[in-house]
């Protein structure tokens, strides 16, 4: 293993020049810095974590408390983003420590990571509207960088969100546009942001289109095929004149549960029924490889990751809040799963 001192030799300087240069202090010039940490890369230095702590105040570590398993606002895609996260981390020097929940207690992991002054800061993810974890860190004024955001409409802590409003806004107005008032948003969980966002989203949208030509149900549940499915089945059972003939749903999951309803009741995508669904783009459900075709809203989970790294390592660094808080838009992409609606009279382009 390479030393301080082996470098140190190398370069011929003093051993504190070269342990000041690596750890960023600030009385070292920016010339010997890059030339000690060049020097360290060639040689494939590594820190000793424990001595780096000592020095710096600092353990490397970056903590995240996995979701309890029967967290209804569990995604499946969650570890596809965590090992997207891992490899960022590791590229910005800093190792990601996982740590089991315990049950009915959202506080307890946390409490003992920052008791032992085991990591430096965590990320949080699958934040609630009401958030106990958020609320905790800030108590402690523990650096910490959340994948979403809460209730708060001017949060004082670190985010990297996408636009959820323009999500479920984008959606609906796209299916309005081609004629479908009877719309049924299928959306995640109630009690976290990005449902609600959704949901406002879906509801500002039928408005501006006139609500009195517009109508829509809004239904939750945890994000899974047999919410889909189960949900879809009920609402294409009702009386024709009450039926759906679009759908919006909050993931590839839940509309891959849809799609499977619409043709168990002998119904066709488009002809019959359209659906928008949004697109986290899970390894697992290729909304392209749906058929047909999903149209969707677009934004992987995982180019969040660099990101979320990249905000904690600023955050940690002393950067500025707003710097910070980030949000992006997701991506409209229509596809073949959109049509008009069964009620559109073609030749005269009105609802009949």
């Amino acid at each position: 293993m390479v030393t301080i001192k082996q470098i140190s030799e190398k370069l011929r300087l003093s051993p504190a020049t070269v342990s000041r240069a690596l750890n960023g202090y600030p009385e070292v010039s920016a010339k010997t810095r890059i030339l000690v940490e060049e020097t360290a890369r060639n040689l494939n230095y590594r820190p000793n974590q424990l001595a780096k702590k000592l020095a710096t105040g600092r353990s490397g570590m970056i903590g995240l408390v996995l979701p309890p398993s029967n967290d209804k606002g569990f995604d499946p895609t969650f570890f596809d983003v965590m090992t997207g996260l891992s490899r960022r981390l590791t590229e910005l020097d800093l190792d990601l420590v996982f740590h089991a929940p315990v049950f009915g207690d959202d506080i307890e992991p946390f409490r003992r990571l920052v008791g032992k002054q085991a990591v430096d800061g965590f990320i949080v993810t699958n934040p609630r509207l009401s958030d106990a974890r958020i609320d905790f860190l800030l108590e402690e004024d523990i650096p910490f960088v959340v994948h979403g955001r809460n209730a708060s409409e001017q949060p004082g802590f670190a985010y990297f969100d996408i636009d959820n409003f323009r999500v479920g806004y984008d959606a609906t107005k796209l299916l309005l546009d081609l004629g479908h008032r009877k719309i049924c948003f299928l959306n995640g969980p109630d009690d976290v942001h990005f449902s609600f966002e959704r949901k406002r989203g879906f509801e500002k949208a039928l408005a501006d289109h006139g609500s009195d030509a517009a109508s829509g149900a809004v239904r939750h549940g945890r994000m899974s095929e047999s919410y889909g499915y189960r949900e879809a089945l009920a609402a294409l059972s009702l009386p024709p004149a009450q039926r759906p003939t679009a759908f919006v749903s909050s993931s590839t999951i839940i509309a891959a549960g849809i799609l499977r309803a619409v043709r168990d009741k002998g119904l066709r995508v488009p002809d019959d029924v359209s659906i928008v669904s949004h697109d986290d783009a899970p390894p697992q459900l290729d909304a392209m490889g749906f058929d047909p075709a999903l149209t969707v809203t677009y934004s992987p989970l995982r180019d969040a990751c660099g990101p979320l790294a990249d905000i904690l390592q600023g955050l940690l660094n002393g950067e500025n809040l707003d710097k910070l808080q980030i949000t992006e838009e997701a991506e409209l992409i229509v596809r073949q799963s959109t049509g008009p609606s069964p009620s559109v009279d073609q030749s005269k382009g009105q609802t009949a």
